[in-house]
């Protein structure tokens, strides 16, 4: 695997896990982070970067938030669960469509709720593929904030690099002179 110590566009995927209607009223910053969730899927929209939902026993807990899923490419692509991570639930099969060779060679930009159950789960499990992992801390949540100040913690510990929704729109775009750099600055604004 190639260690990619910052978040190139061509060589990222985003995926968001669980932001569902039922979910995130409980979540403390739930607002906030669905806020910053669409803002993660504006930008990859924005800049062709594939992005993915999950979606936690979706008959429970309800479908994803719109306000993500109306800023993706294929707002249809959900990854549905019962296991709290997502690469037990299919999410493996789900990447592979996104490149060619093997998908241990790209960096997975992942975000979601609750942070210290199914986002530590799918990022513990994409470490364990052997995958590059950034997780987004201010588009995460959890009902307790201390679950979710241990969780960033631990997927700092089992080698996740944990980052801001804006570090990543800024890494991905790696120039002002990058054509979507206006577009994405504009958003950047509007955080």
């Amino acid at each position: 695997m190639t260690q990619h110590l910052r978040m190139r566009a061509a060589h990222s995927v985003l995926v968001l896990v669980d932001y569902q209607e039922r979910l995130m009223p409980a979540m403390t910053g739930g607002a906030e982070a669905v806020r910053r969730a669409a803002f993660l899927a504006q930008v990859a929209s924005q800049l062709d970067i594939p992005a993915v939902l999950t979606a936690q026993n979706p008959g429970r807990l309800g479908p994803n938030d719109g306000a993500i899923s109306a800023h993706l490419a294929d707002p249809g692509l959900v990854v549905e669960k019962m296991a709290f991570g997502a690469c037990e639930g299919g999410l493996d099969d789900t990447l592979a469509r996104y490149w060619d060779g093997p998908n241990t060679d790209r960096a997975i930009v992942v975000a979601g709720c609750e942070a210290h159950v199914c986002l530590l789960q799918t990022a513990l499990g994409l470490l364990e593929a052997g995958r590059q992992v950034f997780v987004v801390a201010d588009a995460s949540a959890s009902r307790h904030v201390h679950d979710k100040e241990l969780a960033m913690a631990r997927l700092r510990q089992a080698g996740a690099i944990v980052v801001s929704a804006e570090m990543v729109a800024f890494e991905w775009l790696g120039t002002a002179e990058h054509p979507q750099f206006k577009a994405v600055s504009k958003l950047v604004k509007e955080l």
